[in-house]
């Protein structure tokens, strides 16, 4: 097929070369020249008409296309029709295949080479792909697109219910969805990629290179099952892109990885072949139990973080309980027990609206419009005479008047001369009840009038 393919070539040897085993034969040739070949061979028409694909692909990679891309790419040399199938023949490209594992241990170099070369394909000119006529999506189409293969997928009646919930609330949260399509290599995993010693030095299998979701590219990474490698790859993607960062990459990458075995289910389905059938129902299992013993963990762990945040916020409530409670002490101006009338009528109570509102450290307890703390001092201190409580709380009256009072006050008779023994009585009533009533007062600025200063309680520092 080859000699066929390609006039005057010779095979000398022949190897086996990985590719999808359900839908090619390859083959790597060694001709007499030394040279070596890819032979690739469809063995259904959807596989030949993906090599014809690919085929359009190479030969709108124009030299000056070519020459801006950090790998090679592959040259068809020659195909063979037999039937409705084509075989292709390609140039040996530079580079050998290192399974999944080897790229993984490789280390970080390898790594970043991955991802600059992933980011070097996604940034080719979409026109390209568009003026070729290949497939081309939007965000909102591709979602669409993967919500009608859901469907399909669906009626098979093979997909567990937990993975059919899990991608239809995936697919149904709009936000995971608003990226900006790229050009897309749309089958890129570790066959398609060829290392020289650490570095890409070539990328083949374009059959599916479409305008669509960049994170399809992703996706064979998230089955490698090693974060840090994914984390490095995107990282070296991320430093040699020059599109802003798509938060939902890696999270659709995650579901496109999952979303292979139903499309591959589905393909199994089509072509009546049983044995593939039975590889996607028995991944799909798998998936299942990996999905549900997740599922488990998480809720495991959701109850662990609540049984902490409750165990904490009852020891800061311990912990506040047992400290002291700070005292708060207000000092305000308290009025007289009871100021006579202009007109020196009777006594009519308290003036409770003068008296702003005290809080009584003591017992917590607090009074509204210094009702009750004007009771207990008028219950607390005996009751003066009309005489004393003049003094106590004199009314605006005449200058007189106010002078008159300072003087009984004083102890000096302001009537008909000095009586000593009425003066020795009197000032001896004024001092019973002058100390007994002015304890604990201080005299204002304000002649005639006092303030009583209520006992300060300290206030423990914080």
């Amino acid at each position: 097929m080859a000699s066929a393919a390609v006039p005057g070539l010779t095979p000398t040897g022949v190897a086996g070369s990985p590719d999808d085993a359900a839908d090619f034969d390859a083959a790597l040739l060694l001709d007499d020249a030394g040279r070596r070949w890819r032979v690739r061979s469809p063995k259904h028409l959807e596989a030949s008409m993906r090599l014809e694909t690919e085929l359009l692909v190479l030969r709108t990679f124009v030299p000056a296309v070519r020459a801006e891309l950090p790998f090679a790419l592959p040259y068809v040399a020659g195909t063979v029709r037999q039937g409705e199938l084509c075989t292709f023949v390609y140039s040996h490209l530079p580079g050998a295949l290192r399974s999944i594992d080897a790229l993984v241990t490789a280390g970080s170099s390898v790594a970043m080479e991955i991802g600059r070369a992933m980011a070097a394909i996604h940034a080719i000119p979409r026109e390209l792909v568009t003026s070729a006529d290949l497939p081309s999506y939007s965000a909102n189409e591709f979602r669409q697109r993967r919500l009608n293969e859901l469907d399909q997928a669906a009626t098979t009646g093979k997909i567990p219910a937990v993975l059919l919930r899990r991608w239809e609330h995936a697919l149904e949260d709009v936000s995971l969805w608003r990226f900006k399509p790229t050009v897309v290599h749309g089958d890129l995993h570790e066959d398609n990629i060829l290392l020289t010693g650490e570095r890409v030095s070539a990328v083949t299998g374009w059959t599916d290179l479409r305008v669509g979701d960049p994170a399809d590219d992703f996706a064979w990474l998230i089955a490698a099952n090693d974060p840090r490698f994914t984390e490095t790859v995107h990282a070296a993607y991320l430093e040699a892109s020059n599109d802003p960062e798509d938060p939902h990459l890696i999270r659709r990458a995650a579901l496109s990885a999952e979303f292979a075995l139903a499309q591959w289910l589905v393909r199994g389905v089509a072509a009546e072949n049983s044995t593939m059938v039975d590889e996607a129902v028995e991944m799909l299992g798998t998936l299942e139990e990996d999905v549900l013993a997740q599922e488990a963990s998480d809720r495991r762990d959701s109850q662990a973080r609540a049984a902490d945040a409750r165990a904490a916020e009852a020891d800061a409530a311990a912990a506040a309980a047992a400290r002291p409670a700070a005292a708060k002490v207000t000092v305000v101006p308290i009025a007289p027990d009871a100021a006579p009338a202009a007109s020196g009528g009777n006594d009519t109570g308290p003036d409770t609206g003068s008296v702003n509102r005290v809080v009584d450290t003591g017992t917590g307890s607090d009074t509204e419009n210094g009702t009750e703390t004007a009771t207990a001092t008028a219950t607390d201190r005996p009751e003066p005479d009309e005489s004393v409580r003049g003094t106590l709380a004199p009314d605006e009256g005449t200058p007189g008047e106010a002078a008159a009072d300072e003087a009984a006050a004083s102890g000096v008779d302001t009537g008909s001369g000095n009586d000593p023994e009425t003066d020795a009585d009197s000032e001896a009533d004024n001092a019973s009840v002058g100390s007994s009533s002015r304890e604990g007062e201080s005299d204002t600025s304000q002649p005639g009038t006092e303030t009583t200063a209520l006992p300060l309680t300290p206030v423990p520092e914080k």
